[in-house]
């Protein structure tokens, strides 16, 4: 893919050292961190190293990556890394796609509190599947899937969704065969709904009890425990949005569309179109209206301000296994999963093999073969062997 024309940190390069000075309000230590991590990222700053072809000797020179995950430029290693890793791990059976939502009301609550809320999210979502999944009249089974968290919308607005990714079927309760979902249908969209609705406000009700849950602004009001009540009350006036697609391709289908969620970031450096009069313009796709392309422009310090309403905090873990995905019950419970399809599990990849597998090598770019790294330099080596500045040329 070629070089986007348009990139976020040209966008925060544009927008100056003012930007964090309008920003403080809402602009932590960590937003600094992640803003500063992006602007220097592949560029002489962090170092970097000279790659050579091992058929004609071609050299070239790359800087470093950041490799923080906010950062539009590293997600594509780190995804390549994680599917290779993954690969050997998913069943010859059809995968399901589960999205869980929050209603919007929600969302001021989980900006406040992003640990608390995302993580409920996790658990709430994944004790929805598990329980529905396990329940005789449905499917009756033992489950196991990947859950990633995604907190945008395609106009980068705060809209907290996990995508779940599950195959079409699991384990009987004595583990004794394999128990296939219907063809065409996994488990009731309005069941899942019900349940997921009514264990995230048991867990919300757990937090507030705990007093883990903090309340700014106009939501002070909500650190009394009748207003919060009455708060969890409206909860229940909708159903909460659940969608289910209906089950596709096995193992290697799932790995594809797994690598359209594992590793994405608020917005990718090629949505991208123009920078003008102070205004960012960028694609998004209109889901209400058959997926149609359309170019929204925002005030740069607006898109900005919605770029970094979706750091995550320190630590989080925003891709989770559960079932017998589970880190704790993989071993045992994959190698029965193959056994009973009829399939061997594959030799479980090395962190070596992971780091140079296919598809992640890069290619010469005259005669397409394997490049490899001769030489590393740091930040100050860039600096000592960079031509001097034009104005200070003889």
């Amino acid at each position: 893919m070629s070089r986007p024309p348009l990139e976020v940190a040209d966008l925060i390069r544009a927008a100056g050292t003012t930007f964090y000075q309008r920003s403080r309000k809402w602009f932590t230590w960590l937003h600094l961190k992640i803003l500063t991590a992006i602007v220097c990222c592949r560029t002489s700053v962090l170092g970097g190293h000279i790659d050579e072809c091992s058929d004609c000797g071609h050299r070239a020179i790359s800087f470093n990556s950041c490799r923080n995950r906010h950062c539009p430029k590293c997600q594509a290693n780190a995804r390549d890394r994680w599917l290779e890793a993954r690969r050997r791990e998913l069943l010859p059976v059809r995968y399901v796609h589960v999205v869980f939502t929050l209603p919007g009301q929600l969302g001021p609550l989980a900006l406040q509190n992003k640990s608390e809320i995302y993580g409920l999210l996790f658990r709430s979502s994944a004790e929805t599947l598990l329980a529905v999944a396990r329940d005789p009249r449905h499917l009756g089974a033992e489950i196991g899937f990947f859950s990633v968290l995604h907190t945008w919308n395609q106009k980068l607005l705060h809209h907290p969704h996990v995508h779940c990714v599950v195959p079409a079927g699991g384990l009987s309760p004595d583990h004794t065969r394999w128990i296939a979902a219907s063809p065409g249908f996994f488990l009731p969209v309005h069941a899942l709904s019900r349940v997921f609705r009514g264990k995230f406000v048991a867990g919300l009700r757990a937090l507030h009890a705990a007093g883990k849950l903090g309340f700014h602004g106009k939501l002070e009001n909500l650190t009394d425990s009748a207003a919060f009540a009455a708060m969890l009350r409206t909860l229940f006036r909708a159903d909460w949005v659940v969608y289910a697609k209906r089950p596709f391709g096995g193992a290697e289908h799932a790995l594809r569309y797994l690598g359209c969620y594992t590793h994405r970031v608020a917005i990718s450096n090629h949505r991208l179109v123009a920078l003008e009069d102070g205004e960012v313009a960028f694609r998004w796709r209109d889901s209400a209206h058959h997926n149609k392309k359309r170019l929204m422009r925002l005030p740069l310090d607006e898109f900005l301000r919605r770029f970094f309403l979706h750091v995550l905090p320190r630590g989080f873990v925003r891709i989770r296994h559960f079932g017998f995905f589970s880190h704790r019950r993989r071993a045992a419970l994959l190698p029965l999963c193959f056994a009973l399809l009829g399939q061997v599990e594959a030799e479980p990849l090395t962190a070596a093999s992971v780091e140079n597998a296919p598809g992640m090598i890069w290619t010469c770019p005259r005669c397409g073969g394997p490049m490899a790294v001769v030489e590393r330099f740091t930040a100050t080596e860039a600096r000592l062997r960079a031509p001097p500045p034009q104005n200070q040329r003889p």
